[in-house]
């Protein structure tokens, strides 16, 4: 299943917990090299991820030369975002349309994120959803010049309010398309602590027609219970930076998963699946036993003389269940006993008339 297909065939309100959609973010993580990104690309589909997705950007369209950092400077030392924007935005048209045939070839669904007009104009033709970043949330001509291609739209919410949220989901539902929104914290590394899943709950309170989803930006835990929290708290798209090499200096490595990372990730999803198991309430075959002898019966609190009227006092409930259940107990009051009932007797329906 496509991401587009998965947000499509959502049904609004259903918060059922389901196998996550996961995309590995490679955003410019190849540095410019098309091999590296191919490598992105295979490691990403051999690690198990549903999705791929780049950063497509020129520096010079999308900040200005006074714009300053907002990450971690101790673990990305440039200090201007143009200046860091300029060293990763080699790729252009050509690149991402020989990427997407390599994710053809990997079975793995290619997207990118566009950040000016002319990008997502050309992504057009290579993908079947638009992500839109955080940081573009109130860049509304842009979210309505995506929106004018008409397919799915998928926004991360970080660093928003729940209205401006609102405001820009209403300019994608002027525009007829479906989405998801994904909750995120806009800080590079975010601290756990700072991570707060909680917010998923709001989302889905204020826009429950959306698709959830979670876009995290802590550094990789070896249990995987943080992304697992999150698709217990509804997150069904899940997107997190990856690399080939995490040992490596800035840019968005140090707080990327890698390909073991989300292998295990993936084992964690499902063994927390396997833990929600069924989302419809009902007894289990292996509750039987219990059901048959754990629950109570209505039993003769003391002898009872047959041709008698059953009183509230003929009656006390014990377990097990083997015969006639407390829920009838006001109807078998006023009944008469049609054989004589001992002390202790479990009540069963044949002796009551």
């Amino acid at each position: 299943m496509t991401l587009a297909d998965l947000i499509v065939a959502h049904t609004p309100g259903d918060r059922a917990v389901q196998r996550p959609f996961v995309i590995a973010e490679a955003g410019v993580n190849h540095e410019g090299s098309m091999d590296i990104a191919r490598r992105l690309i295979d490691e990403a589909a051999a690690g198990g991820a549903d999705a791929i997705k780049f950063q497509t950007y020129r520096a010079d369209t999308i900040a200005s030369r006074d714009s300053p950092a907002y990450w971690d400077t101790t673990k990305e030392p440039t200090l201007s975002q143009h200046e860091l924007f300029s060293k990763y935005d080699r790729f252009w048209k050509d690149e991402f349309e020989a990427l997407r045939r390599h994710c053809d070839e990997a079975g793995i669904e290619f997207l990118s994120t566009p950040f000016d007009a002319e990008s997502a104009t050309f992504l057009n033709d290579l993908q079947g959803t638009f992500k839109i970043a955080s940081a573009d949330l109130t860049n509304h001509p842009f979210v309505e010049h995506i929106a004018s291609f008409g397919k799915p739209i998928v926004l991360s919410t970080g660093a928003s309010e729940i209205w401006e949220i609102e405001e820009t989901v209403a300019t994608i539902r002027a525009a007829g398309n479906r989405f998801a929104l994904l909750h995120c914290i806009l800080n590079y590394p975010t601290a756990r602590e700072d991570a707060n899943l909680g917010m998923l709950l709001d989302l889905a309170r204020h826009v429950p027609d959306a698709l959830l989803g979670y876009s995290d930006h802590t550094q990789p835990d070896e249990d995987g219970s943080l992304l697992a929290s999150a698709v217990l708290l509804g997150a069904v798209v899940l997107e997190k930076h990856f690399t080939h090499d995490k040992t490596l200096p800035g840019n968005d490595h140090y707080h990327a998963m890698d390909r073991d990372d989300l292998v295990r990730y993936r084992a964690r999803f499902d063994e927390v699946l396997a833990i929600v198991g069924s989302q419809r309430k009902a007894a289990l075959p292996s509750e039987e036993p219990a059901r048959r002898n754990a629950r109570r019966s209505l039993v003769a609190a003391r002898r009872i003389v047959e041709g008698t009227t059953i009183t509230d006092a003929d009656l006390t409930w014990k377990r097990p269940a083997h015969g006639v259940s407390p829920k009838f107990f006001r109807e078998v009051v006023g009944r008469t006993a049609r054989t004589d009932i001992d002390e202790d007797t479990v009540i069963e329906w044949w002796m009551i008339g």
